[in-house]
C-alpha cells in the first residue's frame, strides 16, 4: 500500500515522459533498489480495479441521491512501438485523413467515467474514470492449424469482440454501484454507435439505460395496433419512417420541431430535436421500448462575419421510453468530457508511455496512471466544497480574468499538487512570486527565483 501511494505521487510529480525509471526519480528514490517499483505491476501484485471501485464510491458520496447518475463509455487506443509488447496489434488510426484508412501499432484500451454534474446543469461537469481495462485481440492463426485451433480461436475471437468486453464491463460497474447503496438509482450510460447494437442493447443489465447513436437509415418499427386474442401477440407492428426521414418530414403537424436547452462548450445552446416514442428496434429485442430523438445541426462561424456553417444531424436512442428529454440529450452533451480524459491521459499524465511488455503489466501500469488522474480531479473537486482551506493556488497571470471562474485544467491542477509539495519543502510561497515581479524594472535582471518557472511551464 506504501508502495503504490508513493509510486502515485511520482507520477504527478513526473515532468518528463512517464516510465517507470522516470516515476522513481520523481519519487528521489534513484539510488535505492529498483526492482520492487517494477515487480508491484509485473507479477499482478496490485489490484488496480479495486482503485477504480475507490473512485466510483467517492463520487456517489459526491452526488446527492435526486441526481442523476451519468456515465459514458468509449475505446481508446495508445501508439507502441515494440512488436513484442503484449497486447499489441495493427490498428485504425482515428486521427487519420477520411479519405485513406491508416494503420499503427497500438494497444486497445476501454473507459467507463462517471459524471459529477450540478443539478441544473448549467456548468461544466467531471468525468471521473471509474473503470480502464485492457482489451487486446485475439491473435490470427497460422495457416497450419488444425480443426479444433480454429474453433478454438472463433471462440475467443467471439468472447474478445469490443461490443462483448463492454458489455461485461456495464454488467461490473453496475455490480459495484449495487454492492455501494445504489441499488435503485438508475445509470444512464452515453455510448457512441459502435456500442449501440445487438450484443450491447439485448443483454443489457437492469437499472442501466443506454443513450447511443445510430444510423440514419435505421429501420424501426412502432408498436402493433391491436393484439391478437388467439395465438401469440405481436412485438413489431408497422415501419417506421427512418430517422432521416422523420428528420425531413413535410408535414409539420406529424412530426414538429421542438426546442430545447443544453449546456456545451461552456455556455447554455438551444437544440432543435424531434421525438418519436414508442418505438421497437429488432436490434435491441422485445424487452426494450425505445425513443429517438433527433437532433437538427447547429450553426457555427469560423469567424466573426464569415460564413454560416453547419455540422451533421445526431440520431439517438434511448432505451428509457419515459426518460426526459432535456436530461437524455444533456447526458449525451456531457459525454465529450471522456474524449477529454483520453487526450489527458495520454498526453499529459503519460498513460502508455512507460516502456513495459510483460503481460499483466501492460495493463496494470496505464489504469494505474488513469486512476490517479481519477484520484486527481477528485480532490479538486472535493477541496472546492470546502471552505477556507488553507490550500496554496497559483496566482492568476496578469492577462487572466480574476473575475471569471472556469473549471481548472489537469495542467492547473498538477501545477498545484507538485507545488504544494515543493514550496512546503523549500519554505516558498507563490505570493512572494509576485511581488519580486513587481519589483523588478525594465533595466534591470529580473529577480525571481527560477523555482517559479517550473510551475508555469505546463499552463
Amino acid at each position: 500500500m506504501n508502495r503504490a501511494k508513493e509510486l502515485a505521487i511520482g507520477i504527478l510529480c513526473c515532468s518528463g515522459r512517464l516510465t517507470i525509471t522516470s516515476i522513481i526519480i520523481a519519487m528521489g528514490q534513484q539510488m535505492l533498489d529498483w526492482s520492487a517499483a517494477y515487480r508491484i505491476f509485473r507479477e499482478a501484485r496490485m489490484n488496480v480495479v479495486k482503485l477504480f471501485e475507490v473512485n466510483l464510491k467517492v463520487c456517489l458520496q459526491q452526488l446527492d441521491s435526486d441526481q442523476l447518475l451519468i456515465a459514458h463509455m468509449d475505446d481508446t487506443i495508445i501508439r507502441k512501438t515494440g512488436k513484442k509488447v503484449s497486447g499489441t496489434a495493427w490498428r485504425r488510426d482515428p486521427l487519420g485523413p477520411a479519405f485513406h484508412t491508416n494503420f499503427i501499432w497500438a494497444q486497445r484500451f476501454l473507459e467507463i467515467s462517471l459524471s459529477l454534474h450540478d443539478k441544473t446543469f448549467d456548468a461544466p461537469s467531471r468525468a471521473i474514470p471509474i473503470d480502464f481495462h485492457h482489451c487486446p485481440g485475439v491473435k490470427k492463426l497460422s495457416k497450419d492449424a488444425t480443426k479444433e485451433e480454429q474453433i478454438t480461436y472463433k471462440e475467443e475471437k467471439k468472447q474478445n469482440n469490443l461490443s462483448m468486453v463492454g458489455l461485461e464491463r456495464i454488467k461490473h460497474v453496475r455490480e459495484v454501484l449495487n454492492l455501494s447503496g445504489a441499488k435503485e438509482r438508475e445509470l444512464l450510460l452515453s455510448v457512441d454507435g459502435s456500442y449501440t447494437n445487438e450484443t450491447v442493447l439485448k443483454k443489457l443489465p437492469e437499472k442501466v439505460t443506454l443513450i447511443g447513436r445510430i444510423r440514419k437509415d435505421v429501420k424501426l418499427h412502432f408498436l402493433p395496433e391491436t393484439k391478437k386474442t388467439n395465438g401469440r401477440n405481436r412485438i413489431y407492428g408497422q415501419q417506421a419512417p427512418t430517422p432521416e426521414q422523420i428528420r425531413t418530414w413535410e408535414d409539420k403537424d406529424q412530426y414538429p420541431w421542438t426546442q430545447v436547452e443544453g449546456f456545451a462548450a461552456g455556455k447554455v445552446h438551444t437544440f432543435k430535436i424531434k421525438v418519436v416514442k414508442a418505438l421497437k428496434w429488432r436490434a435491441a429485442g422485445a424487452n426494450h421500448t425505445l425513443q429517438l430523438v433527433i437532433i437538427a445541426p447547429l450553426g457555427y462561424r469560423l469567424k466573426k462575419g464569415g460564413k454560416l456553417l453547419y455540422r451533421r444531424p445526431t440520431y439517438l436512442i434511448c432505451t428509457d421510453n419515459e426518460l426526459d428529454v432535456k436530461n437524455l440529450i444533456q447526458a449525451y452533451l456531457f459525454r465529450w468530457e471522456i474524449e477529454v480524459n483520453f487526450r489527458e491521459e495520454k498526453t499529459i499524465i503519460g498513460a502508455g508511455q512507460a516502456q513495459v511488455r510483460n503481460q499483466e503489466a501492460v495493463a496494470n501500469v496505464p489504469a494505474f496512471v488513469v486512476a490517479v488522474h481519477g484520484m486527481l480531479k477528485l480532490a479538486n473537486h472535493m477541496l472546492e466544497k470546502v471552505p477556507d482551506l488553507p490550500v496554496q493556488y497559483l496566482p492568476k497571470a496578469k492577462w487572466e480574468d480574476s473575475n471569471i471562474k472556469i473549471r481548472k485544467s489537469t495542467n492547473t491542477l498538477l501545477n498545484i499538487f507538485r507545488a504544494n509539495i515543493w514550496l512546503k519543502n523549500l519554505g516558498k510561497s507563490f505570493y512572494d512570486f509576485v511581488k519580486n515581479q513587481h519589483l523588478c524594472t525594465k533595466a534591470d535582471i529580473p529577480k525571481i527565483d527560477p523555482i517559479y518557472e517550473v510551475f508555469y511551464m505546463r499552463r
